[in-house]
């Protein structure tokens, strides 16, 4: 098993470091000057100089890319008599000395996303996790829904095969399947925020805190994450109600569940102790899954909404060209894709030995 974790630990770290190489290099032939940018129209000649020779962007597009791997790397090498060591105290993050080599310092640190063209110089981490907290928030609430009304779906669907009813839920996934997520969003918004507003209460857009019209204090809206849940939950719930279905009709076909029923024991009491629990293992996997993927897929929607969370945030700094923002949240969304891949892959490998083969 631990050569099995140290295998899924390599592969992706290799995964990273594709990722961190292709995003840099992408966003490092703009034909942006992230220096300009930071100055906004107060740049003058000097002032250009200073912030170029600060940052490493009058230094070859090579070195910048290994100073850039050793900002977001957790572990950092730098020179001990130049100002590269010496900034470490001043400007740049608090680390951990580990030891010294060849003229050298390792150090340990949270890693270094840099800083924001255009926020006033504030940090890239303190951005992502101003606004994650939001993504994770509508994310969870998502995967909630489809999987309370999946199941909900599957089993009766399940249990009313080739009935009326059976045919209308596939339908309803079948839709659900194939409807985007930014048709979607304008869709339920139109409808349900403007043209049914008066009955449901509910707003076109809005995040999950709000400050008031006077500018005092922020207050907790839940039901502006009522929208865009439901929303990004249409297509995991779709997929839900089909894993569901299948995995439940493979189980009512085994001799247990005939012997149950032989018994004389009720439909509810087989669903629920018997045949749900080993009809969960598929619908476990697409939860996992999907999860990840409504981290990193709720771009359309938010911005659709109006919910402050990480995916309206990279679309307006795309809009602003505050590449450091944009570069941190792709590394950090790359980031939970391999982590929750290599925790399914244990839980596998945990549940089934053949796996780690």
């Amino acid at each position: 098993m631990i050569l099995f974790v140290i295998r899924k630990l390599i592969y992706g770290s290799i995964v990273l470091w594709g990722v961190l190489t292709v995003v840099f290099f992408l966003f490092n032939i703009l034909p942006a000057d992230p220096a300009r940018m930071m100055l906004d129209k107060r740049e003058d000649a000097e002032q250009l100089a200073v912030i170029k020779h600060k940052y490493g962007f009058d230094r070859p597009i090579i070195e910048q890319y290994f100073m850039y791997i050793n900002d977001v790397s957790p572990f950092s090498i730098h020179s001990n008599d130049t100002e590269d060591f010496t900034s470490l105290e001043t400007n740049k993050y608090d680390y951990v000395k580990l030891f010294s080599i060849l003229e050298m310092t390792v150090v340990a640190k949270i890693p270094y996303l840099r800083e924001s063209f255009v926020s006033a110089g504030e940090s890239v981490v303190s951005i992502i996790s101003r606004t994650f907290k939001n993504t994770f928030v509508l994310a969870f609430s998502a995967i909630l829904i489809a999987l309370l009304i999946g199941l909900l779906l599957g089993i009766l669907s399940a249990i009313y095969k080739d009935t009326f009813l059976d045919k209308l839920i596939l339908f309803i996934s079948a839709l659900g399947m194939s409807l985007p997520s930014f048709f979607a969003s304008i869709l339920i918004a139109w409808i349900f925020g403007f043209i049914l507003h008066a009955y449901t209460g509910l707003s076109m857009t809005g995040s999950l805190f709000e400050v008031d019209d006077y500018g005092r204090g922020l207050s907790l809206e839940l039901k502006n994450l009522i929208l865009p849940a439901i929303t990004l939950g249409i297509r995991p719930l779709a997929v839900i109600i089909q894993l569901s279905r299948s995995s439940l009709l493979d189980v009512f076909s085994m001799d247990y569940i005939r012997t149950a029923r032989a018994k004389g024991l009720s439909n509810v009491v087989i669903i629920i102790k018997h045949a749900l629990t080993n009809a969960l293992n598929p619908v476990v996997t697409a939860i996992s899954g999907w999860f990840a993927s409504l981290l990193a897929g709720a771009v359309f929607v938010e911005y659709i909404f109006g919910w402050n969370g990480i995916g309206k945030e990279i679309v307006d700094s795309l809009n602003k060209m505050d590449l450091p923002v944009i570069m941190g949240s792709v590394l950090l969304i790359a980031l939970l894709f391999v982590v929750i891949n290599i925790l399914v892959d244990l839980i596998y490998g945990w549940l089934d030995p053949r796996v780690r083969i």
